[in-house]
């Protein structure tokens, strides 16, 4: 965790230009981004103590050092938990235990949107017959449903996501959130493992140290029967269950995309319950 700390607190301070945080760039300036010095100063340590930092060694550092360093480094709210995290990270695995039955019935009551439950690496643990109207869940072994996977090493992925780009970043940037929540996590390694392997640009991305949470957002996708579905999704954390959240996907009223999932829903309805295709 020490050189992820690290890599992390360097690939910050690169992306601030001195004149950002009113400093002289200067003419002969070796590093991009701001120097440790500069960040030290910003930050009201001592550069030993900032260089300690990046190294890993963080034996007795309080968390207004860290906030200081964060505001130095003008990190999102994410970055800066991300941050602590990353110095003072949790016990043991992140992995999900199963979907409640009663979860599984509130989402297969949601018969008018998409809605799934996810795991912390982005294995679909349950869904509702709308959500394999559009993903195809029921067609894959439970072991291939995972959202990473799909977008990184699915050869319909591009063609499924108009805006690929944008998905594959915020999954990267998920997941680096997650492996610093977990670092122990071993299920979340191999993972990153074997999508850095199997797919150069996630291999790219995930170098970027950037971390983004799972919150809500905007989504396209290109579904082969109906066309193209632009909705909002929305994630809600499922209290008591470690790693769980759902996520539902909701078209504006009225608009061509609402039509096109009540054709889906009409379809689905006649196969059988999600809670039945899950194991």
């Amino acid at each position: 965790m020490s050189r992820e700390l690290g890599e992390f607190l360097r690939s910050r301070r690169a992306r601030i230009k001195p004149t950002d945080v009113g400093l002289s760039a200067g003419l002969r300036r070796r590093v991009p981004g701001l120097r440790r010095d500069e960040v030290a100063s910003l930050a009201g340590v001592s550069v030993e103590y900032y260089v300690r930092l990046e190294q890993g060694r963080t034996a007795g550092v309080s968390d207004s050092v860290l906030d200081a360093v964060g505001r130095a480094l003008r990190l999102s709210d994410v970055e800066r938990t991300h941050l602590h995290n990353l110095v003072r990270p949790a016990d043991g695995s992140s992995g999900s235990t199963p979907v409640s039955p009663t979860v599984q019935r509130l989402i297969d009551l949601m018969d008018s949107v998409p809605a799934m439950v996810l795991g912390k690496h982005l294995d679909v643990l349950a869904y509702n017959r709308l959500a394999d109207a559009v993903y195809g869940f029921s067609a894959l072994p439970a072991a291939e449903r995972n959202m990473a996977r799909r977008a990184f090493l699915n050869p319909t992925a591009h063609l499924f996501y108009p805006e690929w780009d944008a998905v594959a970043e915020e999954t990267v940037a998920y997941l680096r959130l997650e492996a610093g929540r977990f670092p122990e996590d071993p299920e979340l390694a191999s993972l990153v493992g074997e999508l850095s392997i199997k797919n150069e640009v996630f291999g790219r991305l995930w170098a970027r140290h950037d971390v983004k949470d799972k919150v809500f957002g905007r989504k396209l996708v290109n579904h082969d029967l109906v066309g193209e579905l632009q909705v909002e999704w929305q994630t809600f954390m499922l209290p008591g269950e470690v790693g769980q959240h759902l996520l539902t996907y909701v078209p504006v009223p009225g608009s061509a995309t609402a039509d096109k999932l009540a054709v889906l829903a009409s379809w689905a309805a006649s196969s059988p319950e999600p809670s039945q295709l899950t194991s």
